[in-house]
């Protein structure tokens, strides 16, 4: 890569759960430099969160180290770049003041405390509104009583958030809009009149706002979102080598580079990001026939159209902790190994395990679940008498049970709505081990699943995409800048379900649905 290549680089920062990732792509959209930042939250007070210096010292580093990829790489320095876009976790609340202060904790997407919110907006909208989004955390606040809502100028989705510490725009893409407040498609904007709804229901608190008013300006993909500026510079790079002035994208959410990252931004296409959580989206060709409460999300491809989404707070955060547990385990015995090499390895296992993963039963539920009606959760183990107790067993028990959330929410799609996919794409580190998460993958969903190349890059390269499509769309949509010019020679893998892995799954997932009474007992009875 020369230096003008590289000055002419798009980049793509995006905040997971528990890791903060940049990637640069060269002119070909192949990943060519990366750095990371890994992360956890934080339960304080009750509350889900992320301080905001946290995530200024996650971008700041994650930077630091693309920077130093580079050098590394190349032997160059990055000074500048053509495009640069940040997405993060979708959802949650961040509430600020006329002067930009933050007025209460950053309540993340984990957070389960809005039931009541959630359910009433459903309710008055009829279309759901999730315990996540933005406007059930901000109706969970004013139904609470809480002293800093009538401060409130702003509110703010965590990539809006440092979008606007990068260039003084308090804009959102469409994609991650649909997390804060429900969108018209028709119009690619907040609904209408749900606002007027949400303000008549509110009225007489006699706010100094209108909820429009407080919300972020939505963009659709390919829109200019403002460019770098000297203070955003700084914010990224407080070293001041790299310069000001590069376009931003607008800011999305990880379920829209999910989509960008897999193709998926057509109707009846499909994908599942698995990572910390897990989320499958199906783009719709016409609209669900009911709200399904805490159930299903109705969210925005990063270009307007409407997709049904299955969100599940928890994935891989369980078996990662069982993984490093045997990690140690191995290391005090005097074994050597990659970290790669330790999750290749055991979860490798897991295709060697009975197919219904002999009588274990795992949950993975660190924070609550939605979807099957749990506030909080408890992470729990449970085997029958008999059951056979084996490594494999348990990896596969651990790989099967990351996904009995998922399904409980996908089996709405597929056997009440009868929604139709030509195509379901896997990406996130759930798929890294090969040959692993896709084959589990396509047992749980009972339907064929394909992977790229780039599936573990999953969010910050689509987010990277965004960045290039903004930059020059060749005056094409969205969809078709994909097809013809990202994905045109892509390597996909399909991954058929195997009939016995999906009996297996199925028969796990009896268990899984009638074991959900003890994980309630856990929760209410453990501390």
């Amino acid at each position: 890569m020369t230096q003008a290549e590289l000055d002419s680089s798009c980049i793509g920062i995006e905040f997971g759960s528990t890791r903060i990732k940049a990637v640069l792509i060269d002119g070909s959209f192949n990943p060519a430099a990366q750095g990371a930042f890994d992360w956890e939250n934080s339960l304080v007070d009750g509350v889900w969160t992320y301080s905001l210096d946290l995530v200024q010292k996650g971008l700041q580093t994650a930077f630091a180290e693309l920077k130093a990829d580079v050098k590394s790489k190349f032997g160059l320095e990055l000074k500048k770049a053509r495009a640069l876009g940040i997405s993060a976790m979708m959802h949650g609340y961040l509430a600020f003041d006329k002067d930009d202060n933050l007025l209460v904790p950053f309540r993340t997407w984990r957070n389960t405390i809005t039931g009541e919110a959630s359910e009433k907006l459903t309710d008055l909208f009829n279309f759901p509104v999730p315990e996540r989004w933005s406007a059930s955390h901000l109706y969970q606040a004013i139904l609470n009583g809480e002293k800093h809502v009538p401060q409130i100028a702003s509110i703010n989705t965590l990539a809006g958030w440092v979008h606007f510490k990068l260039s003084g725009q308090k804009v959102l893409g469409i994609g991650d809009a649909s997390g804060m407040f429900p969108i018209d498609s028709a119009i690619k904007n907040y609904d209408k009149k749900m606002l007027a709804a949400f303000d008549n229901l509110v009225a007489d608190k006699n706010f100094p706002w209108k909820l429009e008013s407080i919300l972020p300006r939505v963009l659709l993909a390919g829109d200019n979102a403002g460019s770098l500026t000297d203070a955003g510079a700084k914010f990224l790079d407080p070293t001041g080598t790299f310069e000001a002035g590069c376009l931003l994208a607008p800011p999305e959410g990880d379920a829209g580079t999910g989509m960008v990252a897999t193709n998926s931004v057509a109707a009846r296409t499909g994908n599942v990001s698995a990572g910390t959580s897990v989320f499958a989206m199906v783009v719709l060709e016409k609209p669900l026939s009911a709200a399904y409460k805490n159930q299903i999300d109705i969210v925005q491809t990063p270009d307007g159209s409407a997709a049904a989404m299955a969100h599940a707070n928890n994935c891989t955060g369980e078996y990662d902790k069982w993984i490093k547990l045997f990690g140690s385990a191995a290391t005090a015995l005097g074994a050597n190994f990659s970290k790669g090499q330790l999750y290749d390895t055991l979860l490798g296992l897991a295709l060697n395990g009975d197919k219904d993963c002999g009588g274990l039963v795992p949950y993975n539920y660190i924070s609550g679940e939605s979807i099957t009606g749990f506030a909080s959760g408890r992470p729990l183990f449970v085997r029958t008498q008999n059951a056979n107790f084996t490594l494999e067993n348990f990896m596969r028990a651990q790989l099967f049970t990351a996904l009995g959330a998922l399904r409980a929410g996908m089996d709405i799609l597929f056997e009440k709505e009868k929604v139709a996919l030509d195509s379901l794409t896997g990406h996130g580190g759930f798929f890294k081990t090969a040959g692993v998460g896709a084959k589990i993958m396509a047992a749980a969903m009972h339907t064929a699943v394909s992977s790229m190349k780039t599936a573990g890059e999953g969010g910050p390269w689509g987010m990277a995409l965004l960045a290039a499509y903004a930059s020059d769309k060749k005056g094409m949509s969205l969809g078709d800048w994909l097809n013809k010019v990202v994905f045109a020679s892509a390597e996909v893998t399909k991954t058929a379900p195997d009939a016995a892995d999906v009996e297996g799954f199925n028969k796990f997932f009896a268990n899984y649905k009638k074991g959900l009474a003890v994980e309630k007992a856990a929760v209410e009875n453990l501390d």
